[in-house]
């Protein structure tokens, strides 16, 4: 008997040293689909805002690598699957795309993960047979650059691949992909690289026809008796994405795997969709973001794999309005394109919190497209009546550039807001302004907004892109120029970093 528990701990051990190979996190996926994509300085400007410190990229578009070099944040690049034919069916064309957009950044940009395709079993089923050799073809790039430790190459997978997916002990592949997901799962396992899944509860509960409750899919705490059993197992489930998570596990063990630790590519859920989708709703959405953010930095783990929790990318940053399909597709997002959370997630219980709790960290811009006599007007009224020191939009001031009237307006702008407290109606200028949470700092001139306790809060953001000028009305300058030394205390005011 002492043998035997000997045995399993040793096993356990075992399993957890091949899990638990980096310490768990919360990363973000980023989308391009958008009608007005915010410049790559202004995303990564988010991004530190926020304290993500994971991004996941859909391509590997050059200005987001740049943008992102020097930050730290730990970066997923994708092969598209309109390219994954190239790279599969030619080792030289791989190579050239890890060398144009992997190696030419690292490491200044800390790409740790190159994903081959995405979802590419289910939905590019006729490159299925060469989606393997592309993997083992980007791999040996890496392998002839010495960076195949550092840089792990994986490929996402729906969760639709595994069927009979609860009780999960009996799940299993799907019998169509295996030919490929064998010599796949055999990749992985030989490169300690992870099993990428897709795993969104929001489309098992609306498939469901009212068999799966809302609260299990939206991690709401469930009396023992409501909770969904393995017969198997008899481990008890308290959510849907636990059971998805488990369901992979035991159908990589139909096919003799034990030991490939799965990273959750996407999920999350839409806070807005159609009249059939009712659930789609910002509450829903904060509700399961917000739970599954806990879930995963807790490290509860699963019931199958208990302490060992799965890193997990969100399914988005930014609502991406050009998606094509219903509204609910358009509405995965954190934030809205200008920085503004779509929701605060709900965090504070657990002691931490995600930092998109912007309230604390907002901006008053001039609003992208606003006529420049309207703009004209309100900078005069800011400089004048309003009291601002516009002193440093002087020429040769750290202001002055660009000089054109929408930068000079948002200056003018935020220094207002910021002087009456950020209080409702202070940063509208008869609709020509706007608020925002992506801080409008350029060079030398920098933004300041109050934080908590009083503290400065002080980040890099891009400049804005200087277009006509227009003269400045000099008289409206206040003559009490004085240098102040900003105290920059960074983010660390923020109660959490999101590792």
């Amino acid at each position: 008997m002492e043998t035997n528990k000997a045995l399993l701990f040793l096993l356990f051990l075992t399993v957890s040293s091949v899990f638990a190979y980096e310490d768990v996190f919360i990363g973000v996926n980023i989308g391009t689909e958008l009608s007005d994509m915010p410049h790559p300085t202004q995303v990564v400007a988010l991004l530190k805002a926020q304290q993500i410190r994971h991004v996941r990229l859909f391509n590997a578009d050059r200005g987001m690598l740049l943008a992102l070099a020097n930050t730290g944040i730990k970066v997923v690049v994708s092969v598209p699957n309109e390219q994954l034919l190239g790279v599969g069916q030619s080792n030289s064309t791989a190579a050239n795309w890890v060398a144009q957009n992997v190696i030419s950044h690292y490491p200044a940009t800390n790409i740790t993960t190159i994903c081959v395709g995405s979802e590419v079993l289910s939905a590019l089923p006729n490159a299925a047979p060469i989606l393997v050799n592309a993997l083992k073809f980007v791999h040996s790039a890496l392998v002839a650059s010495n960076l195949d430790r550092q840089i792990k190459v994986s490929t996402p997978l729906a969760s639709t691949i595994i069927l009979d997916s609860f009780p999960p002990s009996q799940a299993f592949f799907n019998h169509t992909v295996k030919p490929v997901l064998v010599p796949l799962l055999k990749f992985l396992q030989s490169t300690n690289s992870f099993f990428m899944l897709n795993v969104y509860p929001y489309y098992d509960y609306m498939q469901s026809n009212g068999v799966i409750p809302l609260d299990y899919a939206l991690f709401k705490p469930l009396a023992a008796n409501k909770e969904a059993v393995d017969s198997n197992t008899l481990l008890h489930y308290s959510n849907v994405f636990d059971a998805m998570i488990d369901a992979a596990y035991f159908a990589m063990e139909d096919v003799n795997f034990t030991n490939i630790p799965v990273m959750v590519s996407e999920s999350g859920w839409p806070s807005l969709g159609e009249s059939n989708e009712p659930d789609a709703t910002v509450d829903n959405a904060n509700t399961y973001n917000s739970n599954l953010i806990k879930h995963v930095l807790n490290k509860t783990g699963t019931p199958k794999h208990p302490g060992i929790a799965v890193s997990t990318y969100i399914y988005e940053l930014y609502n991406e309005d050009n998606k094509a399909g219903p509204l609910s597709e358009k509405n995965w997002g954190l934030f809205s394109n200008n920085g503004t959370p779509v929701y605060i997630l709900r965090l504070t219980e657990s002691g931490s919190m995600f930092a998109n709790d912007t309230s604390n960290n907002t901006y008053c811009a001039a609003k992208e497209g606003a006529d420049s006599k309207m703009l004209q007007a309100a900078l005069d009224w800011a400089c004048g009546p309003g009291k601002v020191d516009c002193a440093p939009l002087s020429q040769g001031e750290p202001c002055y550039e660009p000089d054109n009237v929408a930068a000079h307006a948002t200056y003018a702008f935020d220094a207002y807001y910021h002087m009456m407290g950020r209080t409702p109606g202070t940063c509208d200028f008869n609709g020509v302004a706007t608020i925002t949470t992506t801080n409008p700092s350029h060079g030398s001139c920098v933004f300041s907004s109050l934080g908590r306790n009083g503290t400065f809060l002080n980040g890099t953001a891009p400049a804005m892109d200087s277009t006509s000028s227009s003269a400045y009305p000099a008289q409206y300058l206040n003559n009490n120029v004085f240098s102040t030394t900003l105290i920059i205390l960074g983010i660390l005011g923020l109660s959490v970093i999101l590792l």
